[in-house]
């Protein structure tokens, strides 16, 4: 019988194929929290890769932000050949690893932002980079755009159905935005509507990613609870993300936000990546845990050996 992915342990999730995982998930009932992680950074703990610190604070899924295909660096990791590094990721943290690719719109000028966030060819979302992740073995890809790098909603549906085509039937496809990364037009309410929605999932959309309640302004528990009952109608799960450095706020901040999110009816909780810089503060992934789970799955998950 098919497990609750907080139930699992690593053999158990990372032999899940796509459509048990997505029912995994989903039989989670709102307590699946996904983390963020950058690998081409300073880890926070010097010698261990902020993967594995995220998945020892309690995330059950992780996502690789900033993760260039064709120079995959994961600082800290055990050397191991470039096409390795996601299949290594998994058995050190024993967890679902996801990857994001961003749908650059060309006639963007992405000058926008910080120096870290510069579009590299390897991050774009072309059809050779999806078979490249899907090849190292990744279980997701996010469709989605970091700050200042113009990712238009219309790229992510032209994305979504190239990349469905072909690899629908092999890995989880995601889509939506967090902030506006830097479309100015697809600001607040704005960034996602119910057309996008419907226009994702028709589109091959497996999984719909929204803000997070309170992360972006105009954005209440309301509106994003009216979008996650749509994606469900259509048969679609939700990501409710913090992607806007509040991930690096006060406890009782990330505590409002999780349940905020839980209100609405999404299946997976995620944090993002600007804590510091790299995953979001460690301190916030078990309070954030325990707020959707409580102490005893927290617990669980942090403590059970990826041996198991």
């Amino acid at each position: 019988m098919l497990k609750r992915l907080i139930d699992c342990s690593a053999q158990e999730a990372l032999h899940m194929n796509k459509t048990e995982l997505l029912e995994s998930i989903a039989l989670s009932e709102g307590r699946v929290l996904a983390c963020e992680t950058i690998g081409a950074v300073q880890p926070m703990l010097g010698s261990i890769t902020n993967a594995e610190f995220a998945a020892s604070m309690g995330a059950d899924l992780l996502v690789l932000n900033m993760f260039d295909v064709n120079e995959p660096q994961v600082l800290a990791l055990p050397a191991v050949e470039p096409g390795e590094t996601i299949r290594e990721l998994k058995r050190l943290t024993g967890r679902v690893i996801g990857v994001n690719l961003e749908p650059a719109d060309p006639d963007f000028s992405a000058g926008a932002g910080e120096e870290i966030w510069s579009l590299t060819s390897g991050r774009t979302a072309t059809l050779q980079n999806a078979r490249t992740v899907c090849s190292m073995g990744a279980d997701m890809i996010v469709l989605t755009g970091n700050p200042g790098i113009g990712v238009q909603n219309r790229a992510i549906l032209e994305s979504l159905r190239t990349l469905s085509e072909e690899l629908g039937d092999r890995v989880i496809l995601a889509a939506g935005k967090m902030h506006a990364s830097g479309i100015l037009t697809e600001a607040g309410q704005n960034l996602i509507t119910r057309e996008d929605v419907a226009a994702f999932v028709k589109a091959g959309a497996d999984v719909i990613l929204m803000p997070a309640p309170g992360t972006v302004p105009g954005i209440t528990t309301e509106y994003i609870r009216a979008l996650v009952e749509y994606a469900h109608k259509l048969g679609a799960l939700t990501i409710t993300a913090v992607g806007t450095s509040q991930e690096g706020a006060d406890k009782e901040t990330v505590r409002r936000i999780a349940l905020w999110s839980k209100m609405t009816g999404t299946d997976i909780h995620q944090l993002g990546d600007a804590g510091y810089i790299g995953m979001a503060l460690p301190e916030n992934i078990t309070a954030y845990s325990v707020a959707i789970k409580g102490i005893r799955h927290t617990y669980r998950r942090m403590a059970r050996s990826i041996n198991r």
